[in-house]
């Protein structure tokens, strides 16, 4: 599979050092992070919060060690603040990855969004947007499609466990009511699997749509214990309920002969979020690149 090399396979920050939990991967180090993620055999990263902003200082730093940025993401509150202050902030995040070389931009709507909140349950106070809502959201995904590309450049929305875009059924009506040529999807495994969602369904319905994948895999016993539990998601990551993939649940075979099919282009990107002190960062990149390549060739 993949033999045209129109695919390239990158691994996230957040395995070392948590966006959302700084005092996951507090001690480990920007140079330590990428270090590994290359020595491990991938090509690019996204974009963590101990990397720095100085796009020449980035370049240099990743340029050493091989490796490229393939996107970062982006907090919208389309629906809960004015427009100019998401777009204002996504300008200046759009001309930080365009002069990085990133051709897709990881957009997730966080207004109403329980994914940060340390004690609120995941599953029973998921927010789901009003009609009003859902009519600022696409009105303004499409503004911010058209800002990407003005420099060549496409949004890739990401569906996320706690926020208003996260089931199928959500999924489906995002796709059906924005624009293709300025909405794009980022498949998740990972949060589709929590959730509860038919994966496979999801990658074979919007698959002219997915222009950037983010490969997550799930055990599924800490997934059935947040639901019991009623954990937030910060509790369920610290549990550990997201691993690399060939770790967890998830047969990552049938997505790649898919993605294969379809002539995917563009990156996979392995995304885990776990306690570095629990699951080794390396040691789970390292299984990570080892089953990518026995079940895809890459």
């Amino acid at each position: 599979m993949f033999e045209d090399n129109q695919v390239k396979l990158a691994i996230a920050p957040i395995g070392w050092t948590n966006d959302d939990m700084p005092e996951l991967g507090g001690e480990v180090t920007f140079e330590q992070c990428i270090s590994e993620m290359a020595l491990a055999g991938f090509s690019g990263s996204e974009v963590g919060n101990k990397y720095p902003r100085n796009p020449e200082v980035l370049k240099k730093a990743l340029s050493l060690r091989g490796l490229e940025i393939a996107s970062a993401w982006f907090s919208a509150f389309l629906t809960s603040k004015p427009f100019e202050e998401t777009t204002m902030a996504f300008i200046e995040h759009r001309d930080f990855l365009h002069e990085m070389g990133a051709k897709v931009i990881v957009v997730s709507e966080q207004g109403n969004s329980i994914q940060g909140q340390n004690e609120t349950p995941l599953f029973e106070q998921k927010p789901v947007f009003t009609e009003d809502e859902w009519q600022l959201l696409i009105e303004g995904l499409h503004l911010l499609g058209d800002l990407a590309s003005e420099k060549g450049m496409k949004i890739v929305y990401h569906h996320h466990m706690g926020t208003g875009i996260q089931t199928t059924e959500e999924i489906d009506r995002l796709m059906a009511e924005t624009n293709p040529e300025k909405v794009s999807l980022l498949y998740d495994t990972g949060h589709l699997v929590f959730s509860g969602e038919d994966y496979l369904y999801v990658l074979n319905k919007h698959m002219d749509r997915i222009h950037h994948v983010h490969l997550k895999d799930v055990r599924i016993d800490v997934a059935k214990k947040v639901r019991e539990d009623r954990l937030s998601f910060l509790q369920a990551v610290k549990a550990g309920v997201f691993t690399v993939p060939g770790d967890g649940v998830i047969d990552f075979k049938p997505v790649f002969e898919a993605l294969d099919a379809a002539g995917y282009k563009g990156w996979f990107v392995v995304e885990a979020e776990q306690d570095p002190s629990i699951a080794n960062p390396f040691e789970y990149a390292l299984k990570a690149r080892h089953y990518i390549r026995e079940a895809s060739g890459l």
